[in-house]
């Protein structure tokens, strides 16, 4: 079994997956939750890692590989000269092992401590409190005997 890369259709990659493992193939669609800004609100939400593509395993002499191009939501197999390009199992599970390890981690969390690593508050010891906007952070300082509110840029945050 080797795996390999289809391009689905624009914004059908989950009908696609849902498709093929209705024909029983064996599916990885790996999707990150990330943070967005909408309306001034921050929201959470699932994309792909890979926007377009689903990788599929399969055997070099499956009677599948006919049925791929007609499956709903699929475009296309990755190939090179006519031939499936196909993905070493390795990589694959790597980006599985990646993925685990990010959503382990989670980013920064309210309540967090964490140091300043750059600007004027260098070397100070915080408390994360919340986002504000895609690049900034509410932090807590101590800071003249008391407690001080602070915008500070993300990439200044060492956690």
């Amino acid at each position: 079994m080797t795996w390999y890369a289809l391009q689905h259709k624009p914004a059908q990659g989950d009908r696609a997956v849902q498709h093929l493992q209705n024909q029983d193939i064996a599916c990885f669609y790996p999707k990150i939750e990330v943070e967005k800004i909408k309306a001034g609100k921050r929201t959470r939400k699932l994309e792909p890692l890979f926007p377009g593509y689903v990788f599929v395993n399969l055997e070099q002499t499956d009677p599948m590989w006919a049925k791929l191009r007609s499956t709903r939501g699929v475009l296309r197999i990755v190939s090179f000269a006519n031939r499936p390009a196909p993905i070493d199992d390795e990589v694959i599970d790597h980006i599985k092992s990646s993925m685990d390890k990010v959503a382990e981690q989670g980013g920064i969390k309210p309540g967090q401590h964490i140091e300043l690593a750059e600007g004027p508050f260098k070397g100070l010891d915080a408390v994360f409190l919340s986002y504000d906007g895609e690049e900034r952070a509410i932090v807590l300082i101590h800071f003249m005997q008391k407690q001080q509110s602070v915008r500070v840029s993300l990439g200044s945050i060492k956690s």
